[in-house]
């Protein structure tokens, strides 16, 4: 391990530090009729204001029954224009092939077997995200073949005060693969037998790193075997059995 700290074992796995009021009271209800004379007419006259007085005291068309009227302002929704939490600003994107070819810390071979698989479809990952603290997402590329897509490299780039992109970690190991988990670089590397074809390696080892003191430092490693006794064959799966 070339620059790391906490440990390593192979000298292609290099880290290197970058540059640096209230209303009146409504309708009364003592109203009076006037006394006029006739019998039919005074009647008459009783009815009317009696209907009158009726329509006034009964709420729901309109009229207030009695009492104040309110004086509670009214609410009114405001729509907010904050931002919506839980969406973050894309990152810029670098042309990750166009960064490796140039890089001298990558291997020549590396950088002289890198073309297009397809077109101009190059067989290169790309990932942005937070790894070493800078005001810019880092990035880490994977270069791999094109016939079986088995990493042949994985990078880390770190933005400069300049723009530029420098590189901070290199591993250029055979079957290789970078990813970023919750500000954490986690390699892994696929292991394989003498006889192990490269669709069924036996075990990988996975290896995160943390950025501190301007390099990667390994924090932990876990070895898994693979189980070379299935993923062989077809295989029929069993029937169901039904249940009582």
């Amino acid at each position: 391990m070339r620059g790391l700290t906490g440990g390593g074992d192979d000298d292609a796995v290099t880290g290197r530090a970058p540059g640096p009021g209230t209303s009146p009271p409504g309708t009364p209800g003592g109203l009076r009729a006037p006394l006029v004379a006739g019998g039919g007419a005074a009647v008459a006259g009783l009815v009317a204001l009696g209907l009158l007085c009726g329509a006034c005291s009964t709420g729901g068309t309109g009229t207030r029954d009695e009492g104040p009227a309110g004086t509670q302002p009214v609410v009114r929704a405001t729509p907010s224009a904050a931002v919506p939490t839980g969406t973050a600003r894309p990152a810029p994107r670098v042309n990750a092939v166009q960064l490796v070819k140039g890089d001298p810390e990558v291997g020549l071979r590396v950088r002289n077997d890198l073309k297009p698989c397809a077109g101009e479809e190059y067989p290169v990952d790309t990932s942005y995200g937070t790894l070493t603290g800078g005001t810019a997402p880092d990035l880490v590329v994977n270069v791999m073949t094109c016939g079986d897509s088995v990493g042949i490299g994985t990078y880390v780039y770190r933005q400069a005060a300049d723009g530029s992109y420098a590189n901070v970690f290199a591993a250029e190991i055979p079957a290789v693969y970078g990813t970023i988990d919750r500000g954490d670089l986690v390699v892994t590397t696929q292991v394989y037998g003498a006889k192990d074809a490269v669709a069924f390696p036996s075990g990988e080892d996975v290896i995160t790193y943390r950025w501190a003191t301007d390099r990667f430092t390994e924090t932990d490693r876990v070895h898994n075997d693979f189980n070379r006794a299935v993923g062989t064959g077809e295989g029929v799966l069993p029937e169901p059995t039904a249940q009582n």
